[in-house]
Order: C-alpha cells, then structure tokens, then sequence
C-alpha cells in the first residue's frame, strides 16, 4: 500500500510582504519519499493543496490513503484529495511525518525570514478531558497485565470488536516473551457491549494515569479528544496505577483494554492493543 503522511499549517516564517508562511510536508509512511511546498497565507487553500499534491503524484504515483494528524489540517486536506481521488485518515499515528517536522525546525530558524514566534511542530491544543457518559459506565475495573505470548493469543478469540495493529505486537516492538503488557479490564456487565461499540467509535489511542487529587485515568481518542474513564483515591488503586505506567514505559508504551461482560474470562466485548507516545 503506498501509504502518505501530511501536514499543511503556518510555520514561523514569513514573506517578503510579511505575510505568514504556510507549508505542506508530505512523506511516504516507508520513508521511500518527501516533499515541502511553502505559500503565503492568502493562497493557503484546498485548491493550492491539490497542485502540489498532483505535481508529486506525477512523479511518486497515487497514494492509497493520507494519512493526517493535526486538526486543522484534515479539511483542507480532504477537500484537496476528493478531486484526486485519495481517501485521507485523520489519526494521532503519523511517525515519520512527526519526526520530519521535527526536524525542519533548525532549518526554519536558519532561514532569513524566521520570525523567531514559539513554535511547536508537533504539539496540539488539547480540551480538557470530560467524563465518560456515565450510561456507558460498566460494573467495576482493574489493573491488569499479560504476558506477550498470552497477549497475542487475542488475535484467535472470537471478540465481536478486536483492534490489535500488527505494528503493535510485542514481537514487531521487539519484547522478550517475559514482558508483562500492562492493560484495563472493565467488567461491563449488560453495558458491555455498549460500552466496547462507543470505545469503538471514538478511536482509542492510549490510557494514561495521570496523578493528582484525586488520580485518574484517561482515555486519549481521536485526534486531540479526552475522556475521563475513572478517578480514585484509594492507596491500593494508586500502587496499581503506578506499577501500570512503570510497565507502560517497559513495554515501549504498549498496553491494553479490554471490555467483558463479567469475570467469567468465558466472553468478550471489545480488545484494543494501545501504544502511548512518549
């Protein structure tokens, strides 16, 4: 699959006329290609987009799919591929892109039209995460952890909503057999079902713990969404939250939820193999 990463957003530049500089990086997912085009805010437009696009498609062939990670980007960037035919995915898992943008930042402050404003390639605004409807809400939840063969057993079981990315595996990742993959278990009970299909919907990413008064444990979905799964107080819950994201950091930031109606370990709603970007 000849699969591309894009971002089209103002950069830290300027032109003669002192406008802001737009520019849209485009990368081969395997490296294999990139490309950088730079216009004037006035000209920043879906039908400016498409230009260049063409012009590489030209000489690199059609992309299946763009892949997309800033917000702001993602209609622009449809607007310019329906023409063309491309099909874009708006996800947080654009590597390569990421690290390209990373890069570009000490050749902008080398350039004579560097404006010098803070910049952060990469980093979005995110809203404060919001609780999860609480009709959705299962029995009761744990921390949990599997070993890496056992894990990817799950591939196997019958699970009506099953997301395991073959880059995610632990042998993909490179982890020892003995590595323990952290993960949430949420015994659903009759909102089982629900629950998984709104995970679902909302494209999980990765669970974090995040430590205050009280902790809690959020759920990063989508592009820049937030939800609040639980908060707890409880010293036992907080040990256990803290050993989770000590393995987090040991599994490569792999880690999983799963949705079941009960404990019974007999049936399954929904299985996600997450990875947390560090």
């Amino acid at each position: 699959m000849n699969l591309w990463q894009a971002d089209f957003y103002r950069r830290p530049l300027q032109d003669e006329a002192g406008n802001p500089l737009w520019e849209l990086v485009v990368c081969a997912a395997d490296r294999s290609f990139t490309a950088s085009a730079y216009c004037p805010q006035p000209e920043a437009n879906s039908a400016w987009i498409a230009q260049q696009l063409q012009r590489w498609i030209e000489t690199e062939g059609t992309p299946d799919r763009i892949q997309v990670f800033r917000p702001q980007s993602v209609s622009l960037l449809q607007a310019a591929c329906q023409p063309l035919g491309i099909a874009v995915e708006p996800t947080r898992r654009t590597p390569v892109l990421k690290q390209q943008l990373q890069a570009r930042v000490q050749e902008y402050r080398t350039l004579p039209n560097y404006t010098g404003q803070p910049y952060e390639p990469v980093q979005l605004e995110q809203p404060p995460p919001v609780p999860l409807p609480e009709n959705l809400w299962g029995n009761q939840w744990r921390f949990a952890a599997i070993e890496a063969p056992e894990l990817q057993r799950f591939q196997h079981r019958p699970i009506p909503i099953l997301e395991m990315p073959e880059v995610f595996l632990p042998l993909k990742l490179q982890l020892p057999s003995t590595a323990l993959i952290p993960g949430v278990v949420i015994d659903g009970g009759r909102r089982s079902m629900p629950l998984a299909q709104w995970i679902q919907r909302s494209k999980p990413v990765a669970l974090n713990y995040i430590p205050g008064q009280p902790d809690g444990l959020i759920l990063e979905a989508g592009l820049v969404e937030r939800w609040i799964l639980t908060t707890f107080e409880d010293p036992e819950v907080i040990t256990a939250a803290r050993t989770f994201q000590q393995r987090q950091h040991t599994a490569k930031g792999l880690h999983f939820l799963l949705v079941q109606p009960d404990d019974s370990g007999m049936t399954y709603s929904g299985f996600w193999l997450l990875q947390k970007e560090f």
